[in-house]
């Protein structure tokens, strides 16, 4: 009987070289993996564009890489946000800024 070849250790899956931390089956990112894009996801990272969400909120939120949601908005022409703003919109807005001052 011939001995099964082995494959180096960075080969294996599963492997701990060159990676950090522990490998999940199904991590939450990826459960749309390879799935089409609706209409109804582009709506969505629309609002969360608009929103100012990181993008690694929004692909938690939408199963999805953060790569392919940086990909997609490009390709759509979203913004996903100028980085010199607050997240989630936590601004104080224009009325609350005034009745500050005085």
């Amino acid at each position: 009987m011939a001995k099964a070849a082995r494959k180096a250790a960075w080969q294996r899956p599963g492997s701990p070289i060159g990676r950090k931390g522990a490998r999940k089956a199904n991590p939450k990112y990826k459960r749309n993996m390879r799935d089409a894009w609706s209409n109804d996801d582009v709506k969505t990272l629309r609002q969360f564009a608009r929103a100012n969400t990181p993008t690694g909120v929004i692909s938690l939120k939408m199963g999805r890489t953060p790569t392919a949601i940086r990909s997609k908005a490009q390709r759509e022409g979203i913004s996903l946000g100028p980085p010199n703003r607050a997240p989630y919109n936590r601004r104080k807005s224009g009325a609350r800024r005034k009745a500050a001052r005085r």
